[in-house]
């Protein structure tokens, strides 16, 4: 943990540096790969809950009751496969579709004789598609409020530019999320929605981080000739490295005790929507606020003329350094040969080191 420690403090202190910026290409080819990925999983289509497609639910108490022999039960009473879900103790959670050909009436009554419970143990409840409308036009008006309260708040206390490379990493983030979704086949059910919504607000705000460090290392920057923007900017990034990679273990470690033993064990259903979209965002938020968010910033920037003719001064100043660094190398022989002590000349064209260096006494007296 101290070398880690120590690691923050050095890329801070800029003694050691990841080229993040000069790497792009890189970042873009992986992100590129993994987006189109994600949008041939949406191509195939989302595993839409019940409370967006309608069906009916079933609420079943008895003793005992466990959700494999629940499933079982089901599975031979519905023939469109429900999903069975553990909600409170001595009860059960059995959800079916629409395409089932049985009444809910029928369904209660079979669930009722096989369980071996009275009829009035068994709660219905059937929910239509209109509901699951409702909730995703909602959520579509939230993201696009929330899109434009971005754009307008990073424009103005930052620059366009960063505005446009926040959203596209938001965007970045919610593609490779909802793909995973659909790719592995996971139920999309409003807990889902609700964990969308919440990636973004992390990604967001790890990104915004970056980028007022960002900010303050391209304060004046025009103004000397050592460094180019993209430089600075991955100077910016290092120095926020270390925070943004404790930010987001942080962050995952609780998400994922609710995934893997709030969700995987208990069987909390909802819980368990929330977190699996929240682990899957968080991930690819640090992702792309370190190798999406600031490279692709940083490219914006350079388009700037002024920016441009920074990096040219800074190219210039480089290769004149490097020319007097070699100017300089030369006169070092050619002195060490003036240095030599009084009386001490060697021949023409070699070195008085090298007449010493045989070691043969003049023989003339």
């Amino acid at each position: 943990m101290s070398r880690f420690s120590n690691l923050g403090h050095r890329l801070y202190q800029g003694e050691v540096s990841f080229d993040f910026v000069g790497r792009r290409k890189l970042w873009y080819s992986i992100s590129g790969v993994i987006v189109l990925v994600a949008a041939i999983g949406l191509a195939m289509g989302l595993h839409l809950g019940i409370e967006f497609k309608g069906g009916s639910v079933y609420t079943v108490t008895k003793p005992g009751l466990t959700v494999s022999q629940a499933q079982d039960t089901a599975d031979g009473i519905v023939s469109s496969h429900p999903l069975v879900q553990s909600t409170d103790k001595d009860k059960v959670r059995i959800q079916v579709s629409t395409d089932e050909p049985k009444s809910s009436d029928e369904i209660r009554s079979q669930l009722s004789q096989k369980f071996g419970v009275p009829l009035d143990t068994v709660e219905a409840q059937v929910i239509g598609p209109s509901w699951g409308k409702q909730i995703s036009d909602k959520a579509l008006t939230g993201l696009i409020v929330f899109m434009v309260l971005v754009t307008v708040y990073l424009a103005i206390a930052f620059e366009w530019r960063m505005a446009v490379a926040a959203l596209v990493a938001l965007l970045h983030d919610l593609l490779i999320t909802i793909g995973v979704y659909a790719l592995v086949g996971f139920e999309v059910t409003p807990g889902t929605v609700i964990g969308f919504l919440t990636i973004l607000g992390y990604s967001l705000y790890d990104t915004v981080v970056v980028f007022d460090t960002v900010k303050e290392n391209t304060k004046g920057l025009t103004k000397q000739n050592k460094r180019t923007y993209s430089e600075a900017a991955n100077a910016g990034l290092n120095q926020t490295l270390v925070r943004s990679l404790n930010t987001t273990v942080v962050a995952l470690l609780p998400v994922a005790a609710l995934l893997f033993i709030g969700g995987g064990i208990l069987g909390a259903g909802t819980l368990n929507d929330i977190s699996l979209a929240l682990f899957i965002g968080l991930a690819a938020g640090a992702y792309s606020s370190i190798c999406v968010a600031t490279p692709l910033l940083a490219q914006l920037k350079e388009e700037q003329p002024d920016m441009k003719a920074l990096r040219k001064r800074v190219l210039q100043h480089r290769a004149a350094a490097a020319k007097a660094e070699a100017s300089d190398a030369v006169p070092t022989d050619v002195d060490a040969d003036e240095e030599q002590p009084a009386g001490m000349v060697g021949q023409r064209g070699r070195s008085a080191g090298t007449s010493r260096a045989k070691g043969r006494p003049s023989t003339k007296r």
